[in-house]
C-alpha cells in the first residue's frame, strides 16, 4: 500500500484541479486513479472484512487500530475533497442544462464525459467508510438533473453500469431507459447480417415461432429483416408491423398463454391454465424472445406487464396490493380474511385450511398450500401467513414454469444472459409500461404537424391546410390508423413524435385524383396527389382510415 498510495494521492489532486479547470479531468488520469485504486481497496477491504466500514476518526488507543492509518485518512479526506468537487461540478453542470433550455447557453463540456468514471470509483471509496455512502447519495439526490444528463449522454454499452442500476432515486425515467437499453446488443443496419424471415400473413404465428425459437441467440443480437410473403416491402416499416401484429396475436386470449387484467385488458400475466397446449413453454419462450426484441428494436407493442408478473421476472416477493390489478377478487377475499375479527376467525366460522382449489385439465383438484396444509385450520394468528402462501401459490407457484421459460426467452436476447432479473430490477413498472405502449393520451396534432416536413407541396397550399383539418376532426382510433399507414407506428413513444426515429414527411404524389394515398413506412412517407377538393381528400383519407384498411394497406 505505501508504494501504491503515493500516486493516488497524486492522481486525487490532479483531478481536483483538473476538475475545477476549463478542460477537466483527461480519460488517462481516470483510469490510472481507477486501476491505482483497485488494489487499494482491496487491503483496506481486508482489514476492515471483520469490523465492516471503518469510522472516521480513527481512534489510535484501540486495540485494533489499522495497518496503514495514515494512508486509511489520506484516502478518506480525497474522497471528500472529490466528492465536494464533483457536487460543484454537477451543480454548475445544473444551471447549464437550466441555460439551454432556456435558450442561452450551450449544454457541452469536455470534461464532463468523465464524471461518471469518477463518481464510481467514488462510490467504491464510500462503501470503505461508515457514512460515507449516505454522503455520497445525498448529493447525487441533490444533483439528480445533471446526473440524469451524464447517464444519457455518457454511458456507454462496455461499461458497467449496476452501481447506478440499483438505485433508481437518483434517475429518471429516460436515464433509466437508457441504463437498461445498454443491456441489449446495438441492431445493427447491414443487411447482411440481420436475421432473415420471410412469413405468410395467414401463418403468422406458427411461422414466426418457428424463425424465432429456433434461431440461435446470437443470430437475433445482430438484428432482424422481414418481408411477408407475395409482398415486395421490405425494411423497418414491415418490421415493425410484424412487431405489432405478433404481438397482438401471442396476447390473444383464445391462444390462451396469457390472462388480461379485469380492470386494465392492456396488462397481463402468465395464464395458469395455458398447459393444456403441450407447446406452451417453447411459446412462452419465443413470447420474451419476441418482447425483448421489440425492445431492442425500440418499439411500442401496445402490451404491458401486470405488477406480479413484473416483480417475478425482477426476482421480488408479491404482496397482496400487487395482485390488485390481476385478481380483484382474491384481492378482495385475502383483505376480508385480514381484517376480520379475530374472535370470528378463530370460530372457524369461515371453514378454511391451507389449502386451494385448482381447475387443471378439466378437472378440479385440492392442492396444500404448505406441508399439512389440509389439516392446518386458518385461525387470527396464521391468517397473514395463509394469505400470502395463498398469493405465492396462485402467482408464483403455478405459472412458475412459464414464467422461468419467458425470461428464458428474454434472457436470450440480452447481451449478457444471466442479467435478465437485473433488467426488471433496473426499471420501475411505469418505465417498462413507457417502454412497451408508449403515451395513452390522444395523438396531438399539433404535435405530429410540427414535426411533419413537405416534398411537392408547400405548408400554405390548400391540401395541406385540409389535411391537418381533417386530421383535427378525426376520432382518436382514426388517428391510430392513418399513423400506422403512415409509419406502421401504432403506438407513439412516451416522447410523441419527437421520440420517433425520423420526421414524418408528405409528398406530393402524380397519381390520378381518385388514387388513395399510399405510404412508404420505412421513411414515414405518406403519399397523395393534388386532390381538387377537401372533400374528395377527406373521402379518400376516410377508406385508408378503416381498421381493416390502414392496418394492411401501405407499401414500404
Amino acid at each position: 500500500m505505501q508504494e501504491i498510495f503515493p500516486f493516488v494521492s497524486e492522481l486525487g489532486s490532479k483531478l481536483s484541479k483538473d476538475l475545477m479547470g476549463s478542460v477537466g479531468p483527461s480519460v488517462a488520469d481516470v483510469k490510472d486513479f481507477s486501476a491505482f485504486l483497485v488494489p487499494l481497496h482491496s487491503m483496506i477491504s481486508e482489514q476492515g472484512a471483520c469490523r465492516g466500514p471503518v469510522s472516521m476518526p480513527l481512534n489510535k488507543r484501540a486495540f485494533n487500530y489499522p495497518l496503514y492509518a495514515k494512508e486509511i485518512e489520506h484516502l478518506h479526506v480525497i474522497f471528500f475533497d472529490l466528492l465536494n468537487i464533483m457536487e460543484k461540478c454537477l451543480g454548475k453542470m445544473q444551471d447549464s442544462s437550466h441555460l439551454k433550455m432556456n435558450g442561452e447557453g450551450e449544454l457541452n463540456h469536455t470534461g464532463w464525459s468523465q464524471y461518471l468514471a469518477i463518481l464510481k470509483e467514488l462510490n467504491n471509496i464510500a462503501k470503505l467508510y461508515k457514512g460515507a455512502e449516505e454522503k455520497f447519495w445525498t448529493v447525487l439526490r441533490l444533483r439528480k438533473a445533471s446526473l440524469c444528463v451524464l447517464i444519457v449522454r455518457y454511458a456507454k454499452r462496455t461499461e458497467d453500469h449496476q452501481w447506478l442500476l440499483w438505485n433508481k432515486d437518483v434517475t429518471d425515467f429516460e436515464s433509466r431507459r437508457h441504463l437498461a437499453m445498454m443491456m441489449f446488443p446495438e441492431v445493427k443496419e447491414d443487411y447482411e447480417e440481420l436475421h432473415e424471415m420471410l412469413i405468410d400473413r395467414s401463418q403468422l404465428l406458427a411461422e414466426s415461432f418457428e424463425y424465432i425459437v429456433h434461431a440461435d441467440s446470437d443470430a437475433l443480437h445482430d438484428g432482424l429483416f422481414l418481408e411477408f410473403k407475395n409482398e415486395e416491402a421490405t425494411g423497418p416499416g414491415v418490421l415493425r408491423e410484424w412487431f405489432f401484429l405478433v404481438t397482438q396475436a401471442l396476447f390473444d386470449p383464445q391462444i390462451a398463454l396469457f390472462v388480461a387484467c379485469p380492470s386494465d385488458r392492456r396488462r397481463f400475466y402468465p395464464n395458469p391454465a395455458s398447459k393444456v397446449d403441450p407447446m406452451h413453454l417453447e411459446y412462452f419462450t419465443f413470447s420474451g424472445r419476441v418482447m425483448a426484441l421489440a425492445l431492442m428494436h425500440k418499439v411500442q407493442v401496445g402490451i404491458v406487464f401486470d405488477r406480479a408478473f413484473f416483480l417475478q421476472l425482477a426476482g421480488m416477493h408479491i404482496t397482496l396490493e400487487d395482485i390488485r390489478d390481476a385478481d380483484p377478487c382474491l384481492y378482495s377475499s385475502c383483505k376480508q380474511i385480514l381484517q376480520m375479527d379475530p374472535e370470528f376467525i378463530d370460530s372457524d366460522a369461515l371453514s378454511l385450511t391451507f389449502v386451494q382449489e385448482v381447475e387443471e385439465l378439466g378437472s378440479r383438484k385440492v392442492v396444500e398450500l404448505c406441508s399439512g396444509g389440509k389439516s392446518i385450520v386458518v385461525n387470527s394468528k396464521n391468517r397473514e401467513k395463509y394469505v400470502d402462501l395463498l398469493i405465492q401459490h396462485r402467482f408464483v407457484t403455478s405459472i412458475s414454469e412459464p414464467v422461468s421459460r419467458f425470461a428464458r426467452g428474454f434472457a436470450d436476447i440480452l447481451s449478457n444472459s444471466w442479467q435478465p432479473k437485473l433488467f426488471f430490477q433496473s426499471l420501475e413498472l411505469e418505465d417498462l409500461d413507457w417502454m412497451l405502449y408508449g403515451i395513452e393520451n390522444a395523438i396531438c396534432v399539433e404535435d405530429w404537424k410540427a414535426h411533419t416536413e413537405y416534398n411537392g407541396y408547400k405548408e400554405t397550399d390548400p391540401q395541406i391546410s385540409w389535411f391537418w383539418k381533417i386530421i383535427g376532426e378525426m376520432s382518436p382510433d382514426q388517428r391510430k390508423v392513418l399513423l400506422f399507414f403512415w409509419t406502421s407506428v401504432k403506438y407513439l413513444p412516451v416522447e410523441g413524435f419527437r421520440g420517433l426515429a425520423s420526421r414524418l414527411y408528405i409528398y406530393k404524389s402524380t397519381e390520378p385524383h381518385n388514387h388513395l394515398p399510399s405510404s412508404h413506412t420505412c421513411f414515414y412517407r405518406l403519399c397523395f396527389p393534388p386532390y381538387p377538393s377537401m372533400a374528395i381528400m377527406q373521402d379518400r383519407l376516410r377508406l385508408i382510415t378503416q381498421e381493416h384498411v390502414g392496418c394492411s394497406f401501405g407499401t414500404w
